[in-house]
């Protein structure tokens, strides 16, 4: 059975494609290896997918080509897919810094696509394995053998394997003659190298992270093993191993300052520090030696040491909690050989790369949505 376009994985990235090219009169099949579409759009957003963001530039985007996605990303835009939100009258709000969330349920969007689809006459194929990509584009499956004039994959990355996340798109990508950038989890918290602090696992605060590429302001986390929310998973983005994130865990107090003036106090630091910061993190965080100390006692030394140790904490990570926890992947297909324009392969004409496949990854907050969106969109208007 033969199709204009032949998608592997229906995601995000895969349903908005079949939609596009549907919608331009275009013989479409979806072929999905899991019992439903979508599952990963289902998860995300706590169940209420954060399908957007209202102010998206390619600088919130991670690649070995920065400027990759900037095409596609000014072809379809963040107002366009709130446009079709709006369209099926899909009810959503906006949360922090410019976040688009659905007031429902995540299933809301993956309905909106499989309708959309549908109506684009669409046929989605579930619970079908693709066992082979051969030359010519014919798809060997566990429902048979499918040909296609063009083949796009958006079949993802690594993140939640639980839900069906393989290797898959690198492998197709490979056969082609693509290369591979590194691959690691991301968007995702962080172990300690040295020493955790499992005492303060649960308490939050509000935090800067500097990359030393950028910087974040919103809330972290401690757990048993490390770091997590959102500035952290922020900053995961850019780690790189053996070089330590600086953070803020008290932006806009210069504490060795405040400190300092009150040095005729007989309280202990920790107690001090309790009013300005969230309660018991001075006394578990800090070494007990000056946690203990009465500010009178304080050195200039141990002013500096306590200043550094809150204003500028060198946290030293030994890995990411891994692909089971991480809402992305880092890297992936390289974009050397893709046309920006199209996401058409350079080197295998009718050959399509789009979403999380691609080395191109969004901050947290909406960007990835946006990427699948606008580079199926590139690609399903180019078939």
């Amino acid at each position: 059975m033969h199709f204009d376009a032949i998608i592997i994985g229906g995601g995000a990235a895969g349903l908005f494609c079949a939609l596009t090219a549907g919608r331009r009169g275009k013989r479409v099949l979806v072929i999905e290896h899991n019992a439903e579409v979508g599952r990963k759009i289902l998860i995300s957003g706590g169940g209420r997918c954060n399908f957007t963001n209202k102010s998206v530039s390619y600088e919130n985007f991670i690649s070995q080509n920065p400027h990759f996605c900037k095409s596609a990303l000014a072809g379809f835009s963040p107002q366009d897919f709130i446009d079709l939100v709006r369209t099926h009258k899909i009810p959503f709000y906006e949360k922090t810094l410019g976040q688009l969330f659905c007031r429902e349920s995540s299933r809301q969007i993956v309905d909106m696509l499989l309708d959309e689809c549908r109506r684009a006459r669409v046929r989605v194929e579930t619970a079908c394995t693709v066992n082979a990509v051969r030359e010519g584009f014919v798809i060997e499956t566990s429902k048979g053998n499918f040909t296609a004039t063009n083949l796009i994959i958006a079949c993802g990355g690594l993140s939640f394997p639980k839900i069906g996340a393989t290797g898959f798109g690198y492998d197709v990508a490979r056969q082609f003659g693509h290369n591979i950038v590194e691959t690691r989890p991301s968007l995702v918290a962080m172990v300690l190298e040295k020493k955790a602090y499992p005492k303060l696992a649960g308490i939050s605060l509000d935090a800067v992270a500097d990359t030393g590429k950028t910087e974040f302001r919103e809330k972290l986390l401690f757990t048993h093993r490390g770091v997590s929310g959102p500035v952290v998973i922020q900053a995961s983005n850019y780690w790189q191993r053996k070089q330590p994130i600086a953070f803020d865990l008290a932006p806009g107090i210069d504490i060795a300052d405040t400190l300092a003036a009150n040095r005729h106090s007989t309280r202990k630091a920790s107690n001090f520090l309790a009013e300005l910061l969230p309660d018991r993190f001075a006394a578990e965080y800090l070494e007990s030696s000056l946690a203990d100390k009465q500010l009178a006692q304080l050195s200039n030394a141990d002013l500096e040491t306590i200043g550094n140790a809150i204003n500028n904490w060198q946290a030293q990570f030994s890995a990411t909690e891994g692909y089971d926890r991480a809402e992305v992947t880092l890297g992936g297909v390289s974009t050397d050989k893709i046309s920006s324009q199209t996401m058409e392969s350079k080197l295998q004409p009718g050959l399509y790369f789009i979403g999380e496949v691609l080395d191109v990854t969004g901050w947290l907050g909406g960007y990835n949505f946006q990427w699948a969106w606008a580079s199926a969109y590139a690609a399903g208007n180019s078939l």
